[in-house]
Formats: C-alpha cells, sequence, structure tokens
C-alpha cells in the first residue's frame, strides 16, 4: 500500500480538498491540512488480523420501558456470527440487560474507578462490574476527557487496572476539531495510545476505538479514507512503540456518527476493524445493520 503525499491540500469545513487533480486510487492518502507543516511519512503495516467488533455505546439514554423494547429488538435480530457485538448500557440498567439480553452480545460499562472499591462516591468499581457479569469497559472516551475532566494518564491507570482484574478495555482515542485543523491529529492520538501503552500489562484484551471528537454527535462524519489514514498511522505506532505482533492483532474501530447508511463503506477500509456506535445503537434494527456490515469488509477483501 503506497501513501500518497501532497503539499496542496487545504482544509475546508470537515473534509480535505485539493487543487491537484484527483490522482490514481490508493488505499491509503496521508492529508495534512495546514500549509507549511512538514510531513511525517506513515510506514504502512498490514492490517488487523482480528475479529470484526461492534460496540454500542448507549451513553446517559434510555427508561427501563424504552431499553426493554431495544433489548428486544436485539434478541430477535440476525446478526453475522463472526462478529464481537458489545453493548454498553446505563450503569442503573447493567444488570437488567445482563438478565435479559441474549448471550450473543456481551456487556460493557461506560466507565470504572481507577483502583480498588471503596470511599469513593458515585464511582463504580471493575469488581462490581465483574460481579454482574459485565465483559468490558469503555475508558478515555472524549466526554470524559474533555466534560468530566480525566486527563491521559488517570485514563491509562483506569485502563490498566481493569485489565489487571479481568475486563476487556475499549480505549478511546481521538482528537478536537481544531487539533485537526492545526494538523495535530496524529500528535493528539499518539499521545493518548502512549498513556495506554506506558502503563498496560498486556494489550490482549485491548480494543483501541479512533473517534474524532468532531464527529461525534454531530452528523459529520470522516470520510472513510480519513478515518483510514487515522487507523493505519495508529497500528503503525503500534508497531515501532510495542510489537510487530501487537498492531497485527489489536483491532482499531472508529467511531463518530456511525449509521446504518455510512457503515458499509467504512467497514470496507483495510484498517478499520468494526465501530463504536452512540445514536444509532439505541434503534436495534440500525444496530443490526451496523453489525452486519462485516460482510462488506468480506467482499473488500
Amino acid at each position: 500500500m503506497a501513501a500518497t503525499l501532497s503539499p496542496s491540500h487545504r482544509f475546508s469545513g470537515l473534509r480535505f480538498s485539493t487543487s491537484l487533480p484527483t490522482p490514481s486510487p490508493s488505499p491509503l492518502r496521508l492529508v495534512f491540512p495546514v500549509a507549511g507543516k512538514p510531513f511525517r511519512g506513515v510506514a504502512v503495516c498490514m492490517a488487523g488480523t482480528g475479529k470484526f467488533f461492534v460496540g454500542g455505546n448507549w451513553k446517559c439514554n434510555g427508561t427501563k420501558e424504552s431499553i426493554t423494547k431495544l433489548v428486544s429488538d436485539l434478541n430477535t435480530a440476525t446478526l453475522e456470527s463472526d462478529v464481537d457485538v458489545v453493548v454498553a448500557p446505563p450503569f442503573v440498567y447493567l444488570d437488567f440487560v445482563k438478565s435479559s439480553l441474549s448471550e450473543r452480545i456481551e456487556i460493557s460499562a461506560q466507565n470504572s474507578w481507577v483502583g480498588k472499591g471503596g470511599a469513593f462516591t458515585g464511582e463504580i468499581s471493575v469488581e462490581q462490574l465483574k460481579d454482574i457479569g459485565c465483559s468490558w469497559v469503555i475508558l478515555g472516551h472524549s466526554e470524559r476527557r474533555h466534560i468530566i475532566g480525566e486527563d491521559d494518564q488517570f485514563i491509562g491507570k483506569k485502563a490498566a487496572y481493569a485489565l489487571n482484574e479481568g475486563l476487556g478495555v475499549i480505549a478511546c482515542i481521538g482528537e478536537l476539531l481544531e487539533e485537526r485543523e492545526a494538523g495535530k491529529t496524529f500528535d493528539v492520538c499518539f499521545q493518548q495510545l502512549k498513556a495506554y501503552a506506558d502503563v498496560v500489562p498486556s494489550w490482549e484484551k485491548i480494543v483501541i476505538a479512533y473517534e474524532p471528537v468532531w464527529a461525534i454527535g454531530t452528523g459529520k462524519v470522516a470520510t472513510p479514507e480519513q478515518a483510514q489514514e487515522v487507523h493505519v498511522a495508529c497500528r503503525d505506532w503500534l508497531k515501532k512503540n510495542v510489537s510487530a505482533e501487537v498492531a497485527s492483532k489489536t483491532r482499531i474501530i472508529y467511531g463518530g456518527s456511525v449509521n446504518g447508511g455510512n457503515c458499509a463503506e467504512l467497514a470496507k477500509q483495510e484498517d478499520i476493524d468494526g465501530f463504536l456506535v452512540g445514536g444509532a445503537s439505541l434503534k436495534g434494527p440500525e444496530f443490526a445493520t451496523i453489525i452486519n456490515s462485516v460482510t462488506s469488509k468480506k467482499v473488500a477483501a
């Protein structure tokens, strides 16, 4: 896979454009939106080899009535078999969903405490999550970073503790709009990856979720090419800074206004190993469509 670099790319809204003629098709195009910024080539390594992974982050949404309907829709949906599927309900419904949802779908928490439980009002411990059957936890989500104020090191410690206690971690990374406009997308993502890499005991139960903050809940989606370029850069970072094996086996999924209409084109990208879905995961039939977009991955391969 060859990378095409062009100094004439410029940033326009949330899409890149260029004054040059459209180049011949290439699986990867590295785009730097700020003129005059030095280019940093990314050596392309192999795409991930893990099973397609789709997570549904329900965030702070739902009532018992609406979640009962959602669970019913998911229980009756026809889902492709070669996909790992996880949903993350609000804390108060975790036990209810775990007891009523098909075992085909695993349960994740949306957050966990940084260490063993105790006098930490409002927090939920990893031990408690395991006790009710959670298999995963989402950590480092942009809403935790930019609304709650969690920093890279704190998130890294949370991930290390969860992994040490046996939970899988959906480790979120992603840049703000102003960081993308300033050409800092890679810098931000690599810094956030390093905070995990510095402390986690193993990468066997980590899924990386790249979620550009400007695309979360906004309806603005990174183009398949924009998502692919960041995914392949992150995989290359893992290869250089952790190991080639980790780079190959670690699944890197995309999040940011993923829906039933755009998932197929995104899934075709070589380094997109699945999705972390927000609003569309609250709609059972649409979430099933996103899960089943793995068929586009098979066709593309």
